[in-house]
């Protein structure tokens, strides 16, 4: 923007300095002329006063002293007996047709005569002067006079353009400051705020973004809110279904997976309650997490006849996902296979040691390649497959989903690395 405020500023000061200068170039031309000429004129009307009033030796004398005093305008005066005074010059067709009576200026060879006739004085014929004026003499000073109205008009035009650009300037940085602030905002810093300055109508949208940014994050301290209540208030039952549990012999399982829920109840009510500022880069040793998880679902599938195969790649594989949200990836994936899969279909577990993570089994498969946020087809929420995608995409991997060697679905989740650089293996 502040290149082109800058070319339309110069463009339009060089319009208006041309219309100004140019005239005002020829003017000083024409002026310049103007006075070689009137000088010259005037020296003439001198030397024909002389002519009428001193001899001719004086008059010798005179013209002598005339282009002594003013030698840039020569004189030069022709007798009617050929005789000539001053500058010796021959005669001209402008001096001829002074000779006959007419008084003229007329351009010569290298600038202008201003010849006269002088009659009735005491020379029998007419006395003819002429003074000679250069074209040096009709330019004297244009040059110089043009040359500081050249430095005149380009520090004009050097100064407009420095109040525009800092015009300009004082214009954009308010506009910069609220693109800023987008940029905040979109990256979560929702207590980001604008200053109010510059021209009415940038204050009005900082105002106006001020007054957005405020709306938007009492919507989602609300929302955040409201979620930690409905996740707190399933504590309660848990807490009675967890006491009935220990109360009952044999019932270690169905502890531990109450206790799990609750931890992932804990977790909601944690992640709900985030200020939404940026976190700090996350890590996890993935073989340790996925290998946990498998062995906790290996015992479901114990119970409920399925060949199960997990192959795990040698520890540490170093993920960018905190652990919390890799328990809850793998829960996800696994969870399906058990919720979407009929009793003894058999699934497989696999990481490498790039932080790929492969689940699949030998259930109906995914019904169509396209699995979005909320859809589902066999009847669940939709929500698994993109919490585990989001998951992966925190990390800078991704999820694709296809169909498996086994027969049924299959989900391959890129887990990328880790950010911090360095990781202390728990």
């Amino acid at each position: 923007m502040r290149l082109r405020q800058a070319a339309l500023l110069i463009a339009a000061m060089t319009l208006v300095l041309a219309a100004l200068l140019l005239p005002l170039a020829r003017l000083v031309q024409v002026l310049a002329a103007d006075r070689a000429l009137s000088a010259a004129v005037d020296k003439a009307r001198n030397l024909e006063f002389l002519v009428t009033s001193v001899s001719q030796d004086d008059l010798a004398a005179a013209v002598d002293q005339a282009n002594a005093d003013l030698p840039r305008y020569p004189a030069t005066v022709y007798l009617p007996d050929g005789t000539v005074l001053g500058s010796a010059q021959p005669r001209t067709a402008a001096v001829e047709l002074a000779a006959r009576g007419s008084s003229l200026t007329a351009e010569g060879d290298g600038g202008w005569e201003v010849v006269g006739p002088v009659a009735g004085s005491a020379y029998i014929g007419i006395v003819v002067v002429r003074v000679f004026v250069g074209d040096e003499e009709l330019t004297r000073g244009v040059a110089r006079t043009w040359t500081v109205l050249s430095v005149l008009g380009a520090g004009a035009l050097l100064l407009a353009v420095l109040a525009g650009d800092w015009l300009t300037r004082a214009a954009v940085r308010p506009i910069r400051e609220l693109a800023a602030l987008s940029h905040q905002l979109a990256s979560g810093r929702l207590a980001a705020r604008s200053r109010v300055h510059g021209p009415p109508e940038v204050q009005a949208v900082a105002e106006g973004l001020n007054h957005l940014a405020g709306r938007i994050e009492d919507l989602l301290r609300a929302e955040r809110e409201s979620v930690a209540d409905i996740s707190h208030q399933l504590r309660t039952p848990l807490t009675a279904l967890r006491l009935e549990v220990e109360a009952t012999p044999g019932t270690a399982a169905i502890a531990e997976h109450v206790a799990s829920l609750e931890a992932a109840v804990t977790r909601v009510i944690e992640q709900a309650r985030r200020s939404g500022a940026p976190v700090a880069p996350a890590a996890c040793d993935a073989a340790l997490i996925v290998a946990e998880r498998a062995e906790f679902w290996a015992a479901l599938a114990e119970d409920q006849a399925r060949p199960v195969t997990t192959e795990i790649a040698a520890g540490p594989v170093l993920v960018g996902v905190a652990e919390a949200d890799l328990r809850t990836c793998v829960d996800v994936l696994l969870g399906n296979v058990f919720a979407h899969t009929p009793d003894g279909a058999a699934y497989a577990v696999t990481l490498t040691g790039g932080g790929q993570l492969t689940v699949e089994d030998a259930g109906p498969g995914f019904s169509s390649p396209d699995v979005r946020r909320g859809e589902s087809g066999g009847g669940s929420t939709g929500l698994g497959l993109d919490i585990a995608r989001r998951t992966a995409q925190s990390s800078g991997g991704d999820l694709t989903i296809g169909p498996s060697r086994l027969g049924g679905a299959r989900v391959v989740v890129d887990l990328g690395p880790p950010r911090q650089p360095s990781f202390a293996v728990r």
